[in-house]
Parts: structure tokens; C-alpha cells; sequence
């Protein structure tokens, strides 16, 4: 099956995802040089193709208000973005040392990462022409290439210990958000990789919620601490507001650069939870 055959509806609950607050570094290492061996299961097979041209109705990642958008009432509440289920995963969250301000997330699977960011974009044109300009003007290293949702880039990345961290860079845009996912490891380099494969359709997957505060261009849409299923039943039953009271804190540090935007992350060893997830210290 192709990447983009997926049907609305989702099966049940797979294998629960561990949830750790990690530092930045340490992504980028473990991107590097994770050695455990994914065992794909169930995994819907992607197809890379240059005839990407965007969403649409059977093509993700989706929005919330799209006709066809997947039934996420089973996905992981991040505020920006709802993330899919997925066996043998890792999640990791990217957020503010200073603020605790979560900024992002990162998925592991096997030798492979993705990280994952949701950026407010304007209501008529799309985002990722001007922004994947910005990274190519920033790095010289930078190539475009045509992938599975349409012209992706590739750009190694210098990490600390001198070491470089092949990536692949995807932008898809949405209404007024455009969702960015920087794969790493053998995602980034074998297009035939299970790992890619998966990491693919998990991306894809992703349904994303932009909301309707005022946000300028190529601001993070505001995100919070990982909400479970059970734990968005319970607040709409108690008459919450679905679990977005992170929009009354827009942040104010926008990116300043395609890639510099401020990581800063500190370990937590503390993490509200639901049912369906486990915390790893």
C-alpha cells in the first residue's frame, strides 16, 4: 500500500510510546548512533514520489477542520499537533530551560529520529518555498531533492564532538500552519529503509490544530506538555476547553533563524500521564 492510502478511521490503541524531557544534544547523539534494531509491525509501506503536490483529500498531514482528516480521538494531545500511535517509539519533548515553553517533539524509532514542529504561516500562501530558501541560503551544504511530500532538503548537520548528523528536511503546508519534520539517521539517508517507511507514514498521520489566536508568520504555534486520550475525555466531560489553554500563553520568541531557534532543554523527571503511557527517568 502507498503512503497516502490510509483510511479515515483509525485500528485500536498499539503499543504505548515512552515520554521522557531530554536535552537537545542528546537527540542529536542518539540520532547518530542509536543501535537498536526496530521491529516494524503492521507498517503501511511508503512510496517516494515526485508527484507530491501538497495535502489533499487523501494525503496528510491533516488539519483538524480537513473533510477526510483522520478520527485523532485516540492520538497524543501536544496542543499544536495530534501525534498517531505508533509501536516501538520513543517521544521526546523539546521545551525552554528557562520557561519550561514545550517548542517541539522528537519520535525515535529504531536508528532513525524525527523531529517535529508546527509553525503559524500567513492565510494565502504557503510557507516552506520561502523557509526551505532561508536553510539553502544558510547552508551551503543544503540540496534539494524531490521525496515523498514533493521537494525535500537535505543537510548535514555538525554536532558537538565533531561528529555530522545527516538530515532530511520536509515541509508540508496547511491552513495558516506549515508542519516541518527534520528525519535523521537512516530515515534521512535510505529512501527503502523500514525505518523511513514508518517514520513516513507516522508524519503524515499527524493531524495539526493551529487555533485562531493572532500569530505571526513563522511563529511556533503555542504547544503543551503531552495530554492522553483518557486525559482529554475527562477534561471535556468536566467542560474544559478540550485541553488548549495553552493559547492564553502565545509565545514571544519567534525563530530567528530556519534552524536557531532557542532549544534549551533540561531533563525532567516528572510527568503528568494517562493511562496509555509509561515514564522513562
Amino acid at each position: 500500500m502507498g503512503l497516502f492510502g490510509f483510511g479515515k478511521k483509525k485500528d485500536k490503541k498499539e503499543t504505548e510510546p515512552a515520554v521522557e524531557l531530554v536535552d537537545e544534544d542528546k537527540v542529536a547523539a542518539e540520532a547518530a548512533n542509536a543501535a537498536a534494531k526496530a521491529e516494524s509491525a503492521e507498517t503501511v509501506l511508503a512510496e517516494p514520489s515526485s508527484e507530491y503536490v501538497g495535502r489533499g483529500e487523501e494525503r496528510g498531514p491533516w488539519d483538524v477542520n480537513d473533510e477526510e482528516v483522520p478520527d485523532y480521538d485516540d492520538y497524543l494531545d501536544l496542543g499544536a499537533y495530534y501525534l498517531p500511535f505508533m509501536q516501538n517509539i520513543e517521544l521526546r519533548i523539546k521545551a525552554n530551560r528557562a520557561t519550561q515553553q514545550v517548542l517541539g517533539s522528537t519520535i525515535t524509532y529504531g536508528k532513525s529520529s524525527l523531529e517535529i514542529e508546527a509553525f503559524a504561516a500567513p492565510k494565502t500562501l504557503g510557507l516552506w518555498d520561502d523557509v526551505r530558501a532561508d536553510l539553502i541560503e544558510a547552508n551551503k551544504a543544503a540540496s534539494e531533492v524531490e521525496g515523498v511530500f514533493g521537494t525535500e532538503l537535505k543537510l548535514p548537520v555538525n554536532v558537538k564532538g565533531g561528529k555530522t548528523v545527516n538530515t532530511r528536511i520536509v515541509g508540508v503546508d496547511g491552513p495558516r500552519w506549515m508542519l516541518r519534520g527534520i528525519f535523521s539517521g537512516v530515515a534521512a539517508t535510505d529512501p527503502d529503509s523500514p525505518e523511513t517507511e514508518a517514520l513516513n507514514k507516522f508524519f503524515a498521520d499527524i493531524v495539526v490544530e493551529r487555533g485562531e489566536e493572532p500569530l505571526a508568520p513563522r511563529d511556533l504555534i503555542p504547544m503543551h506538555p503531552p495530554v492522553a486520550p483518557a486525559e482529554r475525555k475527562a477534561a471535556a466531560e468536566a467542560g474544559e476547553e478540550n485541553g488548549k489553554e495553552h493559547f492564553k500563553d502565545i509565545p514571544d520568541n519567534k525563530p530567528k533563524g530556519p534552524l536557531s531557534q532557542d532549544q534549551q532543554t533540561e531533563v525532567k523527571t516528572t510527568l503528568s500521564r494517562g493511562p496509555m503511557f509509561s515514564e522513562v527517568r
